[in-house]
């Protein structure tokens, strides 16, 4: 009998056109054998920097349906892990929070990644105050792990980040529980290896940097690519060292291949990276037929 492969519920932001929000991570995680259930928190034609976007937040009330109906399928209680990233309003927030503290209720071994998506320090907070509030106060306290940015784990401490020391003393205030994992994605610190860029992994065990070649670039969705694969990674059973590891390796994989192209945003159908999603798959399925 085949196991059943891991169950992830990704609440973010998607487009049509481009690859932002669930329209970035999804693909990862389905490639390397997951089961996806995204629900978007907006639904837009295409990301930003185009000249023009269509659609809209999602009303509060389809969103609400939505959720109804996951919990009517009993997603929760089959779900590894729950993702959150973009979430554009208050009352869309709350019930993701509503939503996340329900389903950890029922089924505790779930692990819940939270990717508060709050700005970088350029434009700065791109969500209204509220919003991200709500997030500090609500959904990170019940995150296993969370990925902000620099620019977001300094407003959500009041923290300069800046050094080593001063990631670690914001790990101690940020309002996660005390046997969560911290990673602070694209990090330049003080002490960064020159054109590195780092993620920070803060955990009960200690620190950990995780240094990849810096591609000077700041595309739209690689955030969310970033967790996607984080997620891809440890549902292909890597511990978390390693899935920071690999999703390092497979965003600058993507970053080049939208330089080469001159693209405005990710990519994600270089076979570059497409065969390395497959040699994870081809991985789990040797896990498992051995089992």
């Amino acid at each position: 009998m085949m196991n059943r492969p891991p169950f992830v519920i990704s609440i973010q932001s998607q487009v049509v056109f481009g690859h932002v929000g669930n329209s970035a991570a999804v693909f990862p995680m389905q490639a390397v054998g997951l089961q996806v259930a995204p629900i978007p928190t907006v639904l837009f034609s295409n990301t930003p920097h185009y000249p023009t976007m269509r659609g809209a937040p999602l009303p509060p009330d389809i969103f609400a349906d939505l959720l109804r109906g996951a919990n009517e399928r009993g997603l929760a209680e089959r779900s590894d892990f729950i993702l959150t990233g973009y979430i554009g309003s208050g009352e869309v927030a709350g019930m993701t929070a509503d939503f996340v503290s329900k389903a950890k209720a029922v089924n505790p071994n779930l692990t819940y990644v939270c990717d508060p998506v709050l700005g970088d320090f350029q434009p700065g907070l791109y969500v209204p105050e509220h919003v991200a509030a709500m997030l500090r106060d609500r959904l990170l306290p019940m995150a296993d792990i969370a990925t902000p940015n620099p620019f977001e784990l300094g407003w959500l401490t009041g923290h300069a980040i800046d050094n080593i020391a001063e990631v670690e003393a914001a790990r101690r205030s940020l309002s996660i529980s005390p046997t969560a994992q911290l990673i602070v994605t694209g990090c330049s610190l003080a002490d960064t290896l020159q054109n590195h860029i780092e993620s920070v992994l803060i955990g009960p065990r200690g620190t950990s940097r995780h240094p990849v070649l810096h591609i000077p670039s700041t595309l739209p969705g690689t955030g969310d690519l970033f967790v996607g694969l984080i997620v891809a990674g440890l549902g292909c059973g890597m511990d978390l060292p390693k899935a920071v590891d690999l999703a390092q390796e497979m965003t600058s994989l993507a970053l080049g291949h939208a330089n080469t192209l001159n693209a405005g945003e990710v990519t994600l159908d270089d076979s570059q990276f497409r065969h390395a999603l497959l040699t994870l798959t081809q991985s789990r399925f040797d896990q498992h037929a051995s089992i």
